[in-house]
């Protein structure tokens, strides 16, 4: 409760402790109030707030009610992150102040999906880290740990795009330990946790650790089932049939992936998605 904004309402009416309690408690309940932060009962608050013309509303803190509109825009910026539409994604998060965003919840989505769109658009690594480190350093701040996953897991891709391996397996290690582990209770949390298991099974493909990657993507295809989300079906697949390629399995196992990948990415209309599918599907037809 504000009492600061209480006391600072009877200041300017002008009225001591002793006359804005007249006839409706004590001066020492007004006090204890004041000083100690003893609330009053409902009844005795109203009475006082009504005497300095204070709604009671505004002695009470926000009970965290998102912008509608805000949070539209978010979803829409996350599903564009899902779909690999970076210039779309930049696009939404560009009409949104950072300084009107009023939940730390809402903060905290916008500079993860700030941070993952500044890799995608080639930022300078210190830039993207600057951005991570935020989540990173405001953690206790919000409840949900998985932003600090995910500001892990942007750092490792920031490192990775610049070459430099062995900073990028640093970050990516220190989410393998939780995630496997972290409790999915939300449709968004899923969408991350496929985030996080996706672009570091991505890393390991790129490594040429197939069986690594293979291991996370496939983990990636579990989640997709068993919380029945379509999002990441298509890339994982992709990159199962990428991963199935450099291990020179037989033809029709990749076709098959790639199938697989090109139906789920015409189900979440991922147009990007289905350009490298056909172009790798031209590769796959040029093999012997």
């Amino acid at each position: 409760m504000n009492i600061q904004h209480f006391i600072n309402a009877r200041k300017q009416a002008g009225l001591s402790q002793s006359e804005l309690a007249e006839g409706i408690c004590t001066q020492t309940t007004l006090s204890r109030f004041e000083n100690n932060g003893q609330v009053p009962s409902l009844k005795i608050l109203i009475q006082l707030c009504n005497r300095l013309s204070l709604p009671i509303g505004e002695l009470f803190p926000k009970v965290g009610i998102k912008q509608p509109e805000l949070s539209a825009k978010m979803d829409q910026a996350e599903f564009y992150l899902i779909t690999s539409e970076h210039e779309q994604l930049a696009e939404i998060l560009a009409s949104i102040p950072v300084d009107t965003i009023e939940d730390q919840a809402s903060l905290f989505r916008y500079y993860y999906l700030q941070g993952f769109v500044m890799i995608f658009q080639k930022a300078s690594i210190t830039d993207i880290l600057f951005t991570f480190d935020k989540l990173l350093l405001m953690e206790k701040q919000h409840s949900n740990p998985i932003f600090r996953l995910l500001a892990l897991t942007g750092s490792g891709m920031a490192y990775s795009r610049e070459g430099d391996d062995e900073k990028a397996e640093f970050y990516f290690e220190q989410v393998f330990e939780e995630i496997y582990t972290y409790p999915i209770k939300t449709i968004e949390d899923t969408w991350r946790v496929l985030n996080i298991v996706f672009h570091c099974g991505e890393f390991y493909g790129e490594r040429a650790e197939l069986a690594t990657s293979n291991a996370l993507l496939d983990y990636a295809l579990t989640i997709c089932s068993d919380n029945h989300v379509t999002y990441y079906l298509a890339r994982a697949a992709y990159q199962l049939a990428v991963n199935a390629l450099a291990e020179a399995r037989p033809k029709n196992e990749v076709s098959e992936l790639l199938a697989d990948a090109k139906a789920y990415a015409k189900i979440n209309r991922n147009r990007i998605l289905l350009n490298k599918i056909a172009n790798l599907q031209i590769t796959l037809d040029e093999t012997n």
